[in-house]
Order: structure tokens, then C-alpha cells, then sequence
């Protein structure tokens, strides 16, 4: 590029900058060009640097504008952030705003048209891109084929990433905190034990977990409770490793790991109790009525089922149609949905109520642990980061990327309240009968 058509294009992207964000000494994060050009924040103190590293990284980031446009910026390397990731989500959200304004987009697009259209010099190729970086369709939505081939895209990502980050049981859910100085290790057992607790585990029932991951809690009901249990998953490379888990607690005589589909269950048991810690997000809003009466016909009369699950806040209030186009436009999810979690759309609790009801169950409690999954993101945030180098050895800069964004986005949408975890615990009633204990004193005992 010409020493002339450099300088227009630092000037096209500056312009452009200060159309999204507003002036330089207005913004609350530095903005580094790659030229080496930085304009500071305007209280002289920044959470993180918005790195432009090429001449077209706005025209690729923002023509056309949306959600995953932003996102494969950033995948791609032609966009980067220095600092924390967790502030810079949401720069997606201002650009949003900001292009609401017809004068704002006709501005802006002038700017990113004069740009570029790419610039390659190796900043903005993918570096460790996997040959499946996003999942195309085949088949119907939540059929058997189509769900196992999005759990294996997620969760057989590799064993050794996900042990570089979470804790030593390997618990890939929200953890429990119940002190400040928690670390991962104690939140996670918490939480394991909570599950048991709440269950009312008792020594030499048949206990189901439904999405068992690695295993961490049939072995948890087992060695602490007595149970004979089984754990069922979709993902190989988790039961592979489950397996040698339980071997390795020598508890092969009481758990039991099988690949299994959750519609399958009723088929090992009947079970007294059941859970399932974060596999409901995968069944999908219309197949929930599916999912509750399969886990309804696992379980024994009196039986109990403790379901804990995402559910989306922002999805339980009206939507007029304006904003419904406006999301589809604007690619809301689309991220998620190609990137990480494929057809895993979050729906609103009161779904989650109405089928499990419909199903037969009675909910008994309800707990939310929001607070707690905003912090453990927080926690595999900076354990991922500190591993970074590991991680990008293992499943490449691309993938480490997709995680990093994922999840620092997910912890904004817990600590703001956008996104919500709940712990339902449900009974299958035996002649109008629960057999809990009339409080809940017994759990905190």
C-alpha cells in the first residue's frame, strides 16, 4: 500500500471509529492502528485496547454490520483485544446502537467502502482454523443424527483443552460459592454436592445423571452416597474418559457410563432419582415436552428429578415484530449457534415449567445461581488466558478465540441478568405423595 493510500486509510478508519464510538477523549478504551497510532481514553484509564491490525479490518468487521460479523473479526485476527474481553463485548451492542441512526450508517458506510477490501499480510489469516470451525445442517433440527454431531462438535474439541481450565473433577457446569475465598476445586464439589443433597440421595438407590460429561457426579453420588449410578452422554471423548475415571475411584461396581441419547433413558432404568446439569440447553424449546416425559418414564413413582439448566430472561418478555426483524438482521446468536453451541437456542423458564408439567412432574423448588455462573466464567475466563499458550497448541488460535469470546460474553450476560441458571427440582407424585421432608432445613444440615 502507497505511503498516500496509507495515511487515508488510517484516516478512514479514525473517522469511522469516531462515528461508532464518539471522539477519542469520549471513549472509555484505548484504540491502537496498525500503524503503531494510539488514541487513549479519555479518563487516561482503560479496561482494554480495540486492536485494528490491517487497513480493511472495519470494512470486514462492519460491511455489512452485525453480531457475527463482529465476532469473525475477531476470530479471524484481523481484530483484536488486549485486556479485558469481558468489558469488550460490549462494543457490540454500542455499534448496534449507534447504527440505529440513518446518518451514522450512510456516514459510516462511505468510510468502510474508501477502505480496503483486504490486506493480506498474514494478521488476518486464521491461525489454527479447524476444519470443522462451524457446523452446517444436515438433517432435521434435534434429530438423533443432528444432535449428535453438534455434542461431539462442542465437547470433542479435545479433553486435554477443557482439563487446562476447569477444575480437577473437570465440572463443566456453573459452580457453587459459598465464600468469597472459594476456589474453582471447593465450588465445584459444592456443587456437586448441593445436586446429591437436593436429591435426597440415599445409599443403594439407582441414580441417573443425563449429560454426565466427565463423569464428576456418578462418581461424586457414588463415593459419597451409596448409589448404583449411571451417566449417559453423546460426546465419545467424554465417556472415554469417564470410564477410566470411575476405574481409576474404583468405583466400577456402582457407576456405569454409557453413550446414550437422553430420549433413550427409560430403557436402563427405573431410576429413584435423576439429574441433568447443563445438557437441557441442547434439547432445544420444542422438544422440551419430549425431553421431561422421557426423563418422566426413567424415574419411579415418588422418584425425584433435579433438572438445572440456562434459560434466557430476555426471551420470556414480548417481542414485537420490529424487533424480531431487527435481531434476524442484525444476526443475534448466530455466533453461538455456529461457533460453540450448535442448535442450542436458550429459551424462557416458564417453557421449561409448562413442559415439565405438562410431563407429569410437580416442581417442588427453584433456585437460581446466576451470581455463581457469572463468577465461574470469570474463573475459566482467567485459567483459560493463563493457559493460552497450551490452549492454541491443542485446538489452535482460532478455536481458543471462539472460547474465550464465548465465554467472556456469557459472563456479561449473567452478571447483567440477560441470561439466567435455574435448579428445578421436580417429583413424579405417587398417589399425592413426594416423599420429601416438609422444609428445606435438612439441606444445610
Amino acid at each position: 500500500m502507497e505511503r498516500h493510500d496509507a495515511v487515508s486509510a488510517l484516516n478512514r478508519s479514525q473517522h469511522a471509529v469516531s462515528t461508532l464510538f464518539g471522539p477519542a477523549g469520549e471513549r472509555a478504551f484505548n484504540v491502537r492502528y496498525w500503524d503503531g497510532t494510539v488514541e487513549g481514553a479519555g479518563n487516561g484509564s482503560a479496561p482494554f485496547t480495540l486492536v485494528l491490525k490491517t487497513p480493511s479490518a472495519l470494512r470486514q468487521m462492519l460491511l455489512p454490520p452485525s453480531e457475527l460479523s463482529i465476532a469473525e473479526a475477531y476470530l479471524s485476527g484481523v481484530v483484536d483485544i488486549e485486556g479485558e474481553l469481558s468489558a469488550a463485548v460490549t462494543l457490540a451492542e454500542l455499534i448496534k446502537s449507534r447504527l440505529s441512526s440513518a446518518r451514522a450508517l450512510v456516514s459510516l458506510t462511505r468510510d468502510l467502502l474508501l477502505l480496503p477490501a483486504s490486506h493480506r499480510n498474514g494478521a488476518d489469516d486464521v491461525r489454527g482454523h479447524r476444519a470443522d470451525a462451524t457446523v452446517a445442517p444436515a438433517g432435521h433440527k434435534h434429530d438423533r443424527a443432528r444432535d449428535r454431531a453438534a455434542i461431539s462438535y462442542h465437547y470433542d474439541v479435545g479433553n486435554e483443552f477443557y482439563q487446562l481450565w476447569l477444575d480437577t473433577r473437570m465440572v463443566y457446569s456453573c459452580a457453587y460459592f459459598h465464600r468469597a475465598d472459594d476456589n474453582l476445586d471447593r465450588a465445584q464439589e459444592a456443587k456437586l454436592d448441593l445436586v446429591c443433597k437436593k436429591l435426597r440421595l440415599e445409599r443403594g438407590e439407582r441414580f441417573l445423571d443425563i449429560g454426565c460429561g466427565w463423569g464428576a457426579l456418578v462418581i461424586h453420588a457414588a463415593s459419597r452416597y451409596g448409589v448404583q449410578a449411571v451417566g449417559v452422554t453423546l460426546s465419545g471423548r467424554q465417556a472415554e474418559l469417564a470410564r477410566q475415571r470411575v476405574e481409576a475411584a474404583g468405583l466400577s461396581e456402582s457407576c456405569r457410563i454409557e453413550l446414550r441419547d437422553y430420549r433413550d433413558v427409560a430403557a436402563v432404568g427405573p431410576f429413584d432419582k435423576v439429574a441433568s446439569v447443563g445438557m437441557v440447553e441442547h434439547v432445544g424449546v420444542d422438544h422440551l415436552s419430549e425431553y421431561f416425559a422421557s426423563v418422566f418414564g426413567a424415574l419411579v413413582p415418588g422418584g425425584l428429578f433435579l433438572n438445572h439448566g440456562i434459560v434466557s430472561v430476555q426471551a420470556a418478555h414480548p417481542m414485537r415484530w420490529r424487533d424480531s426483524f431487527m435481531r434476524r438482521l442484525w444476526r443475534a446468536d448466530a455466533f453461538i449457534d455456529q461457533y460453540v453451541f450448535p442448535d442450542g437456542k436458550l429459551g424462557p423458564f416458564h417453557a421449561v415449567i409448562q413442559a415439565a408439567e405438562g410431563a407429569g412432574f410437580e416442581t417442588r423448588d427453584v433456585e437460581s445461581l446466576r451470581e455463581h455462573y457469572a463468577r465461574t466464567l470469570d474463573e475459566w475466563i482467567a485459567r483459560l488466558e493463563r493457559r493460552r499458550d497450551a490452549a492454541i497448541e491443542i485446538v489452535g488460535d482460532h478455536a481458543f478465540r471462539v472460547w474465550r469470546l464465548y465465554m467472556a460474553a456469557s459472563a456479561r450476560g449473567f452478571a447483567t441478568g440477560e441470561l439466567n441458571v435455574l435448579q428445578t427440582l421436580l417429583s413424579r407424585p405417587f398417589q399425592g405423595r413426594t416423599f420429601l421432608p416438609p422444609t428445606r432445613e435438612d439441606l444445610f444440615t
